[in-house]
């Protein structure tokens, strides 16, 4: 387990109050760099140990801003608790998988939906939809299978899962997006909790650092809610340079761990590489 040494505590505050800013200001996004910040700035050794940890930080950020949105009535319940129901399940599989997969090729996946988040941030949010949808048998039928699948990916790289979330209820429920971005917390908070879960039955959850996530992430939400009030006009092109910021934290951590199986496969060396800067091995989860 990583010592906790002052260095470490500035690094894990700083590192949540960025994922909080980000979350503050853009409302979703924010939750997919706490993990390659946790490996790259804190000094996790282990990519499982990062994600499980990050998982249960944004199962608990997910939760408090489910509170607001509830009381300002945005929340679809009867939708948002059928997705989340169907989801646990897969978020409970996908974890499951997760945890069996060598560290290296996790973060090389991993990366590869960091692309994928940043990209579907390029594309214009649409805010058409039902502002009063209630659910119906049809919506039922297409909500679980969508919940579900959206559940395993949740769980399997231990992300918030809101870029499938909202437009996954967006295209079941016909919801207008302000309403799927408030009932995706439902599904955030649950998928987070399971797979943190699942991880700490095998000691992949570091609480003090999860703790100090928390801390951080508390401060830097405030920031961004500042923040995006004074970006307002500009929030689309500020959304754009995140996605940018994104997808080149998605190639680095990409190159990072093609390398790390590119050395594995060399008999001269474990399955084991160091973060920049850093003396901390990450473990890619392969034994010798």
């Amino acid at each position: 387990m990583l010592e906790i040494t002052s260095q470490v505590i500035v690094a894990a505050l700083a590192s949540g109050m960025i994922v909080g800013i980000f979350l503050g200001t853009f409302g979703g996004g924010g939750s997919v760099l706490a993990a390659p910040l946790l490996l790259y700035v804190v000094g996790i050794p282990d990519p499982h140990t990062a994600i499980g940890t990050s998982a249960a930080a944004v199962a608990a950020i997910a939760l408090v801003s489910l509170l607001g949105h509830w009381q300002g009535g945005r929340v679809k319940w009867p939708c948002a608790s059928l997705f989340a129901g169907a989801g646990l399940l897969g978020s409970i599989i996908g974890s499951s998988l997760a945890k069996v997969i060598p560290g290296s090729w996790l973060l090389l996946a991993f990366a590869l939906v960091m692309a994928l988040i940043a990209l579907s941030m390029f594309r214009k949010p649409v805010s058409m939809g039902d502002p009063d949808v209630r659910i119906t048998r049809t919506i039922m039928i297409r909500i679980i299978p969508i919940g579900l699948a959206a559940g395993l990916a949740a769980g399997f790289f231990g992300i918030g899962g809101g870029f499938l979330i909202v437009p996954g209820l967006m295209l079941a429920a016909g919801m207008t997006i302000a309403n799927a971005t408030a009932s995706s917390l439902v599904s955030v908070a649950i998928f987070g909790a399971a797979t943190s879960a699942n991880y700490a039955l095998s000691g992949f959850v570091d609480i003090r650092l999860t703790a100090l996530l928390l801390i951080g992430g508390a401060v830097g939400g405030v920031i961004g809610i500042f923040v995006a009030r004074v970006l307002a006009m500009r929030i689309g092109l500020a959304r754009m340079a995140f996605a940018a910021m994104i997808l080149i934290v998605a190639v680095y951590v990409g190159w990072d761990a093609a390398s790390s199986l590119a050395k594995a496969d060399s008999p001269q060396h474990s399955a084991r590489f160091t973060t920049p800067g850093s003396v901390h091995p990450v473990s890619t989860g392969r034994q010798r």
